[in-house]
């Protein structure tokens, strides 16, 4: 970590150094909360969680080789220096924040209701024609999440794609003053966390906090298509970059592969793409546009954006094709939100054989929450997609809204592990399967046992 001595973690954190002084001055290597993660050389943040407080594991730490820790508590005996702060937490951000004002590679922080990982791994694959990336590791994106994505950039990396994820006002700009990003990339306003945000005017504003920090000379990346990023025309001098039909960077000749992607022609000022996204669901081309807009404001030549489009990957849990025993399975999993919702089964529809979808509740979505699950019900029932397996409170809404249309075989439980028994019963060779529910339903469970249960389709189930 270039510049990171304890001298400056102390002033960057405003805590007391204590220890051997000849060490103040020691450069540390690498910065982590997990004590699982530390290695030789590493500062050990401990942060106190509702299962077990940081603190507890500074022992062990020392051991395993960290050459100094951070704590909130006086230390007795420390075999090593530490840094005493009132806050790990704040500590953490605060010397994200120096750290990251050392650095002169470019950040591009995403942000958005609907689609930031997978904008994100879409841009990250596309800088990687040209660029040594670092980006956001699975979801941190939050106020632990990202100061701890930002301490991972080392002298190799020449970029950096952070996501940047909020459920209330003021997060945004926390989390902004530490990245400080060099391109803003906002993909839509959706409904999500109604539950502080209130309305899809106030999650444009919390959203829009995001410029709180933009520089002169960065740039600004945003779906046209959006009503309301579409309102957003310049933001301290800066004029975005839009995409979407109509705008700068739009697509046409759209050609829905099914579960083996999407074909499309991406139309740019500086010319026109024809691309194979490999990734099944048409919103991929939105996320390939964005991809388009961010290699167009770092110079990138077309071909080498093409070819970042073209060799995109899903992360585990984010519309995941897993061919497993004659079935193909949709792991989408990690999270879920009306938009989501509609998008993963419009990818499902396309499936061959009997589809079916596996769904759970949707958290954080204010008080309409059980209309918005009706109508997720509803929608499934329209798209033709042959059986609804869902289980959840909110869930009992989805499984109306879809007998309500008709159409479509339901089955309804209250607890996941009695659907998942039902489903494994009913599941045949040749199914296409969506597995899709927000993180707290625990749905990659569900995931692991169509995949153990599996082997056993081909002439036994």
């Amino acid at each position: 970590m270039k510049n990171m001595t304890l001298e400056r973690i102390a002033q960057a954190c405003h805590g007391t150094y204590i220890g051997d002084q000849s060490k103040i001055g020691t450069e540390m290597k690498g910065a982590v909360t997990d004590s699982r993660q530390v290695e030789e050389g590493f500062l050990f943040i401990p942060l106190k969680g509702a299962r077990a407080d940081g603190h507890e594991f500074i022992p062990d730490v020392i051991q395993k080789g960290a050459a100094a820790v951070l704590s909130e508590r006086k230390l007795s005996d420390c075999a090593v220096p530490y840094i005493q702060v009132a806050s790990s937490e704040q500590a953490l951000k605060e010397i994200a924040e120096y750290y990251r004002s050392q650095l002169s590679i470019p950040i591009i922080g995403i942000t958005g209701s609907v689609g930031k990982t997978s904008t994100k791994e879409m841009i990250a694959s596309v800088l990687s024609q040209n660029y040594q990336v670092l980006k956001t590791a699975g979801n941190f994106n939050n106020e632990i999440g990202l100061p701890l994505t930002l301490l991972r950039i080392r002298r190799e990396h020449q970029a950096a794609v952070v996501e940047m994820g909020i459920s209330d006002f003021g997060e945004m700009h926390r989390l902004a003053k530490m990245a400080r990003p060099d391109i803003c990339v906002i993909t839509n306003i959706g409904i999500c966390h109604l539950e502080n945000l209130k309305t899809r005017d106030g999650i444009l504003k919390a959203k829009s906090e995001i410029f709180d920090y933009i520089k002169p000379g960065c740039h600004i990346v945003l779906n046209g298509e959006d009503d309301k990023l579409a309102s957003i025309q310049e933001v301290k001098g800066i004029r975005p970059i839009f995409y979407g039909q109509g705008q700068e960077i739009y697509a046409d000749q759209i050609q829905n592969c099914g579960l083996k992607g999407v074909k499309a022609d991406i139309h740019t000022p500086k010319g026109t793409m024809k691309v194979n996204i490999p990734i099944p669901g048409e919103h991929n081309v939105y996320n390939a546009m964005a991809a388009a807009g961010v290699g167009l404001a770092l110079d990138m030549e077309l071909s080498d954006i093409q070819a970042g489009i073209e060799h995109a990957k899903t992360i585990g849990g984010r519309s995941n094709l897993i061919e497993t025993g004659g079935l193909q399975v949709l792991d989408d999993c990690y999270n879920a939100n009306p938009v989501s919702m509609r998008a993963s089964l419009d990818v499902l529809s396309n499936g061959l054989g009997r589809t079916v979808a596996v769904l759970g509740d949707m958290g954080e979505l204010g008080e309409n929450e059980k209309q918005l699950h009706f109508e997720i019900g509803a929608y499934a029932a329209k798209k033709q997609i042959t059986a609804l397996f869902c289980a959840g409170e909110l869930s009992e809404q989805m499984a109306q809204g879809a007998e309500e249309t008709g159409g479509i075989e339901v089955f309804y439980f209250k607890e996941r592990d009695k659907m998942t028994e039902r489903l494994l019963e009913y599941l045949r060779e040749g199914d296409t399967v969506l597995v899709k529910a927000s993180h707290f339903m625990e749905y990659p469970e569900v995931v692991e046992a169509i995949k153990a249960k599996s082997v056993y389709l081909s002439g036994v189930i």
